[in-house]
């Protein structure tokens, strides 16, 4: 009995980081804490026999079971995509998942459901985890080089390809930061200072209120339209949308909305939201500033 107290007990000082590797591979807290229960399943079943090494050992196990997981879920055909489920409200999101998505951010769980299963499980392993490509290898049954080919396709994935020079990349990093802010805090004389003159908000029909336009002009009919939709930028994060700076909407890691903005002058001139299913496969989306 004392053999089985000790070795749940170790176990349980490693929980924490094998729940934090699961939930970036699956993007989903349950999933994750199922892995996670299901390594300790099987690591009771070994009683720790023959096991030199228990943190490598359980981090191995929680990564094959989450990739026949991700494997299952591909071949299901799920869509990462969230534009025929009712958007969360912050009452629905449960609290730890929510910080949790947070602390990760929302806009690398967007890129990563968008990984195959094998480059999802390298690059959460390698380049979040600093997992040695060896070991890479051996969990998904490749060898050394395919796996690090795997992690570089993903990686070039996460980041994705900005389509304006850096400085001007930041810039615009900046506007859309000043956006975000005074969305968020409803602020409609921040929105005014942040928007141009001539502002243009085209937004799908779909994700508005009845009788609200679809293209709105003008700073002042863009800021009210933008505070009218304000609750929803509690799951908004800065992101590379086909190229520049941009916005995600997703709740839970699901993409929801995205958002193409274009700066100029240090304002914004024109932004756009796209949702539904065939719109958002078409949105090229990258996590900024993920290194690696």
């Amino acid at each position: 009995m004392r053999g089985h107290e000790e070795l749940a007990e170790r176990f349980e000082e490693r929980r924490g980081q094998l729940r934090a590797v699961a939930y970036r591979m699956l993007g989903s807290l349950g999933e994750a804490d199922d892995a996670v229960q299901e390594a300790w399943l099987r690591l009771d079943r070994t009683s720790g026999d023959g096991i030199d090494n228990l943190t490598a050992w359980l981090t191995t196990v929680v990564s094959r079971i989450c990739l026949d997981m991700l494997r299952s879920r591909a071949s299901r055909r799920e869509d990462p995509y969230g534009d025929e489920l009712p958007e969360p409200s912050a009452d629905e999101l449960p609290e730890d998942e929510a910080v949790l998505a947070d602390s990760v951010g929302l806009a690398l769980l967007v890129v990563l459901d968008r990984l195959g299963p094998a480059e999802r499980v390298a690059f959460v392993l390698h380049d979040l985890f600093a997992v040695p490509f060896d070991s890479v290898a051996a969990v998904l049954d490749r060898s050394r080089p395919a796996a690090k080919k795997l992690a570089s396709r993903a990686r070039h994935k996460v980041r994705g390809t900005p389509v304006v020079p850096g400085a001007e990349l930041d810039r615009h990093l900046e506007v859309v930061e000043a956006f975000l802010s005074a969305a968020r805090g409803g602020d409609l004389g921040a929105l005014l200072d942040v928007l141009a003159p001539d502002v243009v908000r085209y937004a799908d029909p779909a994700v508005l209120p009845p009788g609200v336009a679809a293209e709105l002009r003008g700073a002042r009919a863009v800021a009210e339209g933008t505070v009218l939709l304000r609750h929803r930028t509690r799951f908004a994060a800065l992101a590379l949308v086909d190229g520049d700076v941009g916005l995600v909407v997703a709740p839970g890691g699901r993409l929801l909305l995205a958002l193409r903005v274009r700066a100029e002058g240090g304002r914004v001139a024109a932004y756009e939201v796209v949702a539904g299913r065939e719109g958002l496969r078409g949105v090229e989306v990258g996590a900024l500033g993920v290194v690696g």
